[in-house]
């Protein structure tokens, strides 16, 4: 009887030592009174596209309008940040040539674009460049070549024709691309020697050095892309036709140095879209084809 009292003693005591761990148990699985329930931790958000830095070389006369597509840009692939370089098209294929980093490269004409391309002709590409990724090379845009005066037109300049009369008269450098259309609309009218034995001449390192010429009265009358008169809001006077220059077309090519190609690839696709053609009509640009 001792014994049977004994194991019943030893069963009632690990039942209570029971019953006392699985309180606290329960207690801790319960909310407090009053409480919330506690949320479990949510798992961590995916991570946000990697952060980049986009170089695009463009010529100077681009510089308005890119800037506007670079904000709309940031709604479409915000984890891209345009930098842009604006100058001469000689000078930014100069740059490039001399290893600046670039990404996409925007001409204001093919001979710049020509001589980066190994793709291209050997007679242009004298030096046998290989700078363009093949098959990104496109013909984006097309301007035209526009004979602008100053406020009040002083030296009543109307027509290209009339520019034998000026005393005065700014173009872009020989290896500026608007100054090569220039030469050789003046070299078709006949006017280029006596324009150049009366040091009538003066030249600027790039499109918005003409412009800005002609805005300040220095010169009689300037020529200039079309769209940059626009930009400075110069009075156009005359636009270059067919026969007297070579139609101002802006190829465009991700360049094969790029450290970010797929993401330039991208932009360049986007330039060609519905958006960017929105801005560049704006100013007067034309698609090309």
């Amino acid at each position: 009887m001792k014994k049977f009292i004994a194991i019943l003693a030893i069963l009632v005591a690990l039942c209570l030592a029971a019953a006392g761990c699985a309180a606290p148990a329960a207690e801790e699985a319960a909310a407090p009174a009053g409480e919330e329930p506690p949320v479990e931790e949510a798992a961590p958000a995916e991570e946000a596209a990697e952060q980049v830095e986009l170089i695009v070389f463009a010529a100077a006369s681009l510089q308005e309008t890119l800037t506007e597509i670079a904000e709309l840009y940031q709604a479409v692939a915000p984890n891209v940040t345009l930098i842009f370089s604006f100058d001469s098209s000689g000078t930014l294929k100069t740059q490039i040539q001399e290893g600046a980093d670039c990404d996409l490269f925007i001409s204001a004409a093919q001979k710049q674009m020509n001589q980066l391309d190994a793709a291209a002709d050997p007679e242009v590409n004298t030096e046998g460049l290989d700078f363009v990724e093949q098959d990104t090379r496109v013909d984006l845009l097309e301007n035209k070549v526009a004979l602008v005066v100053p406020e009040g037109n002083p030296a009543n300049i109307n027509s290209f024709a009339d520019i034998a009369n000026c005393e005065s008269i700014a173009l872009g450098n020989d290896d500026v691309p608007v100054g090569q259309y220039s030469i050789e609309i003046l070299t078709n009218l006949g006017l280029l020697e006596g324009l150049e034995s009366g040091s009538k001449i003066t030249y600027g390192s790039n499109v918005k050095e003409v412009t800005t010429q002609v805005s300040e009265g220095a010169v009689d009358c300037g020529i200039v892309y079309a769209t940059d008169a626009f930009s400075a809001g110069l009075t156009i006077v005359d636009q270059a036709q067919e026969d007297m220059c070579s139609q101002v077309i802006y190829p465009a090519a991700v360049l094969n140095i790029s450290q970010h190609l797929e993401e330039a690839k991208a932009f360049l696709a986007y330039l060609q879209g519905e958006e960017a053609t929105a801005v560049f009509e704006s100013v007067g640009f034309a698609p090309v084809g």
